[in-house]
């Protein structure tokens, strides 16, 4: 029987975690579906399917944040759905404010615009400083802003930002949104 000592363990975690940081680097791969949706290799063609495919623009581009579906999609201003992705938008409570912290619901503009480097003034307590990578401010302290994937799920849990994956995030960042760019939160179903 073989036994690890708890050096080699840890020695062996690691080499497991670079081996799957290595492979997720290496797929960035991107194809177009039979619609035209811009997919990238693992993007999960089901998120296209929580919104719908068309909507009235009024000619601008537009992000569609829906916290009940857990999705978010980037219209052109010819109403066209273009992307689509997984979106964690803020819980119903959050412990560490004592206060609720769901998304602001409604219609804004992006406000300003930050890069890879962007970082929480709040959060973490009590310094903040959480990375937010590509963050696109909408409402106050809200923004669409970019997460690791282990964060962003198909669940409402943030302190209210909207959480994508960060290549969703520096795509709708650097190719798709600017200021002005308006963001819609749909209500959340009780």
């Amino acid at each position: 029987m073989l036994t690890l000592q708890p050096r080699c363990l840890g020695i062996l975690c690691l080499s497991v975690l670079a081996l799957a940081l290595t492979s997720c680097a290496t797929t960035s791969s991107s194809s177009r579906s039979s619609n035209g949706i811009y997919m990238p290799e693992n993007f999960r063609a089901d998120y296209t399917d929580r919104l719908p495919k068309q909507i009235n623009t009024n000619g601008q581009r537009v992000v569609v944040v829906d916290p009940s579906k857990y999705v978010w999609g980037a219209y052109g201003s010819d109403g066209e759905l273009i992307r689509a992705g997984v979106a964690t938008s803020g819980g119903d409570w959050c412990p560490d404010d004592n206060a609720p912290c769901r998304t602001k619901v409604g219609t804004f503009r992006i406000s300003s615009l930050g890069s890879e480097d962007c970082k929480s003034r709040i959060y973490p307590r009590p310094e903040g400083g959480g990375l937010m990578p590509y963050c696109m401010f909408f409402s106050g302290g809200q923004a669409l802003h970019g997460s690791p994937d282990i964060t962003v799920v198909e669940n409402n849990v943030s302190h209210g930002c909207v959480r994508m994956r960060i290549q969703d995030a520096e795509w709708m960042r650097n190719s798709f949104a600017s200021v002005g760019t308006k963001v819609i939160v749909r209500p959340y179903e009780n």
